[in-house]
Formats: C-alpha cells, sequence, structure tokens
C-alpha cells in the first residue's frame, strides 16, 4: 500500500473529514433532486436571461417541496426497496 492511501484512509476516520463528507453528500443529494424533480440538466430556454429565471423558479419549487415536506413531518425521498423485498416483508406480516 503506498504512503498517499495510507494517509488517505488515516484521515477519513477524523471527526473533521466525517463532517466535510456529511456535507458533500448533502449537496449531492441537493443537486440529484434538482435534476429529478426539475430536470435542469438541460436548459429548455435560449439566452442567458431565460435559463437564469429557469434557474429560480427550479430553487423556488424545491424549496416549496422541501417546506411542504418538513412541514407535514414526512421525509423527501424514501429509501428505494426492491419487489422482491417487499414481496419478503408482506409474506413475514
Amino acid at each position: 500500500m503506498t504512503e498517499t492511501l495510507r494517509h488517505t484512509r488515516t484521515r477519513q476516520k477524523t471527526r473533521d473529514w466525517n463532517t466535510d463528507y456529511a456535507l458533500r453528500a448533502g449537496i449531492e443529494g441537493t443537486i440529484r433532486q434538482a435534476t429529478a424533480v426539475t430536470g435542469t440538466r438541460r436548459a429548455r430556454y435560449r439566452g442567458l436571461t431565460k435559463t437564469h429565471l429557469e434557474h429560480i423558479y427550479s430553487a423556488v419549487a424545491l424549496n416549496l417541496i422541501r417546506l411542504n415536506a418538513w412541514w407535514n413531518d414526512r421525509p423527501l425521498d424514501l429509501t428505494r426497496t426492491s419487489h422482491l423485498t417487499r414481496l419478503e416483508h408482506t409474506l413475514t406480516t
């Protein structure tokens, strides 16, 4: 094992690294939600002004979705379960 890899693995066990990684995971979750809900991978309009306005509307929509979820105490995204797992749960109950 190289020295760099060993150093990186020991750094991953620190609290600071875990805090930074949790922040990164939250940002990536927001980006995933934005692309899934509003379809922001491609702009619908031509021109910087219209594209900027589309991004603002998308951000407002995401904020409203998150506020609604927070006010109603429901999670934003449930963990995906396979059909086989759901079938197993129904058969055991």
